[in-house]
């Protein structure tokens, strides 16, 4: 079996071309005066957890990779690293990236980690950057088992999710309106991503896609942008701080408090932990579905529209 592989870490050769976008989407913004807003503090602190994200990669990172080469190790398969190789790990990795960022929404031990990425409540190319510190102990890291389990070797996992983010970075930006049509139908662009971050009831929990858009419309969590109902930035309850460590820890602090209430069943602390972002023992709260529920109910002409159905 192939025992070692080196790929250039392509996430940190692209800091440059980030840089370079940022300033030119802030001049365009400036110039046409449309196309975005960027408010400073705001924009420091993606940036601060852009860097923040960094430095617990160079820290934790150990244990990804230690985890993924023992699996390595386990497994009697060896697909090399093929130009096609490659390809189909690019491809099978972007469809793990679905189900990452779905369990993301879907589970709050992970929206913990993720929620960070949605705390901002304007949409430009700085908000790419607003990434979480704790994806090592969401421990989405499982989920890319199989993909070292059939062949694929660990530094071209890694290598093809380097790449995936750096796509991910363009379509954090309201200066691009649509891309053509067919481009739109196959891959993710500014459009998809920006119902993504919407915090309206039609927008919540769809458009998960980090490259093919194509995963959503198979499983079902598609939603195409509304011109009559254009996404409003940010999380549902926004926190109101750009503290960058309260950014990156209230989730985590909420989730433990909820969880250590005093008189809960063990189901309840476990759900608290493990059910779906919005759960509450006492129906305290609302979940995503009980929100887009109560605004049927404000709003009945919106049944069977997208985002309704």
């Amino acid at each position: 079996m192939t025992g070692t592989m080196n790929f250039p870490d392509v996430t940190q050769l692209a800091v440059p071309l980030f840089i370079a976008a940022i300033l030119a989407e802030l001049g365009w913004i400036v110039w046409k005066g449309k196309g975005g807003r960027y408010e400073t503090r705001d924009a420091l602190t993606s940036l601060i957890m852009g860097a923040g994200s960094v430095a617990s990669g160079i820290l934790l990172g150990f244990l990804a990779w230690g985890f993924f080469m023992w699996l390595w190790a386990l497994t009697p398969l060896d697909l090399g690293s093929s130009v096609g190789v490659i390809l189909v790990c690019f491809i099978l990795d972007d469809l793990r990236y679905y189900w990452v960022h779905r369990f993301g929404h879907r589970i709050r031990w992970v929206w913990a980690s993720h929620v960070n990425h949605h705390s901002s409540q304007h949409y430009n190319l700085t908000t790419a950057l607003r990434q979480t510190w704790t994806g090592t102990f969401s421990l989405v890291m499982l989920v890319r088992a199989p993909l070292v389990l059939l062949g694929f070797h660990p530094a071209i996992i890694l290598l093809v999710g380097g790449i995936n983010l750096i796509y991910q970075f363009w379509i954090h930006t309201e200066a691009i309106d649509k891309m053509p049509r067919w481009f739109e139908s196959v891959m993710n662009t500014p459009s998809h991503h920006r119902v993504h971050h919407g915090r309206n009831a039609r927008y919540l929990d769809v458009n998960y896609a980090g490259v093919f858009i194509i995963w959503d419309k198979m499983f079902g969590t598609f939603v195409p942008e509304q011109a009559h109902d254009r996404p409003d930035y940010g999380l549902v309850h926004n926190i109101g701080t750009f503290n960058p460590l309260r950014v990156a820890f209230h989730e985590w602090l909420g989730l433990f408090r909820d969880a250590t209430q005093p008189d809960l069943t063990l189901k309840q602390r476990l759900k608290y932990a493990f059910a779906p972002p919005g759960y509450s023992h006492d129906a305290s709260r609302d979940t995503s579905a009980i929100i887009k529920a109560k605004h049927l109910v404000r709003h009945p002409e919106d049944s069977n529209t997208p985002g309704f159905q």
